[in-house]
């Protein structure tokens, strides 16, 4: 009886586990839900733009605006192709003008991206730094540019160095600011592992502080083109012969709407371009953030 017994109870012990999977039901796949607002969305963008011209077209082609107010796109074209070939106030050819509009704000964004980017990480590292730097630059940071522009006229004249200094000035606040908030959002146990392995403190800030703060401070990049563009009509308003800014105030004046247009559109569309090609930066440098 004994050995019966123990048999049965091996047996019931090896069969019991069976029956339980037998009878246990099975469970669906798992399903994986995309992240909100993931996927491309360039045919989005393409069709944005394609609705608004055709809305544009209708409304001039049906007169219901008055062309001084909002030229028609065939009159814009016409715009461009005049300014192609320097028939537009000025005399000079639109290449020109794009030509010294591009010095102007790519030269003064990378001034200001060379010496803000190290602000930002002194004043993310440095208590020192942060309270010297971030009064002043939380000062003058709201201020807009055709505030301080009499003053910038009055102590550096109406040469290339005022309108330097004031794209200059809009876009380094925004790439300190965003570079500081990289450096604040660095994990402590980053730090703290990188520290424990003897790291020293240009090791830390080569090797953990900057490659945690890239996002952030590419973020602020993109920024703060926007303002350098933004800020090019201002500059160009100090004695300026050359430039879209100059020809648009200029075109103004003349109530040469077309070419006004012609002129945001072109700026528009440079700032844009370059947009795209720091998205594109952004995502092979720093390829473990989101895609955006």
């Amino acid at each position: 009886m004994s050995k019966l017994s123990s048999s049965t109870t091996v047996v019931a012990a090896v069969t019991a586990p069976e029956a339980a999977s037998q009878a246990a039901p099975a469970l669906p796949p798992a399903r994986v839900h995309p992240r909100p607002g993931s996927g491309s969305s360039s045919g989005i963008a393409v069709a944005t733009v394609l609705a608004l011209l055709l809305l544009w077209w209708g409304v001039t082609t049906a007169g219901w605006i008055a062309p001084l107010f909002l030229p028609a796109p065939a009159a814009v074209w016409e715009a461009a192709r005049q300014a192609w070939s320097g028939n537009v106030q000025g005399g000079l050819p639109l290449l020109t003008h794009i030509g010294w509009s591009l010095l102007r704000v790519f030269g003064a964004f990378l001034l200001a991206a060379l010496t803000a980017v190290p602000v930002g990480l002194l004043m993310g590292t440095s208590r020192i730094a942060r309270g010297v730097a971030d009064p002043l630059l939380e000062f003058y940071r709201p201020l807009p540019p055709l505030a301080y522009l009499p003053l910038i006229v009055i102590w550096f004249g109406i040469d290339e160095v005022a309108k330097w200094l004031l794209i200059y000035l809009a876009c380094f606040a925004p790439i300190a600011v965003s570079t500081r908030a990289g450096v604040a959002a660095v994990q402590e146990e980053q730090l703290h592992a990188a520290q424990s392995m003897g790291a020293s403190a240009w090791q830390l800030l080569r090797h953990v502080i900057l490659p945690s703060a890239l996002p952030d401070i590419l973020t602020g990049l993109r920024i703060a083109i926007g303002f350098g563009w933004t800020t090019l009509v201002a500059a160009e308003m100090v004695a300026a012969t050359a430039g879209l800014g100059q020809m648009v105030l200029n075109a103004s004046n003349f109530l040469r709407t077309d070419v006004v247009v012609m002129g945001i559109l072109l700026i528009g569309v440079i700032a844009y371009l370059f947009d795209l090609l720091m998205r594109r930066v952004a995502d092979a440098l720093t390829p473990w953030r989101a895609r955006r």
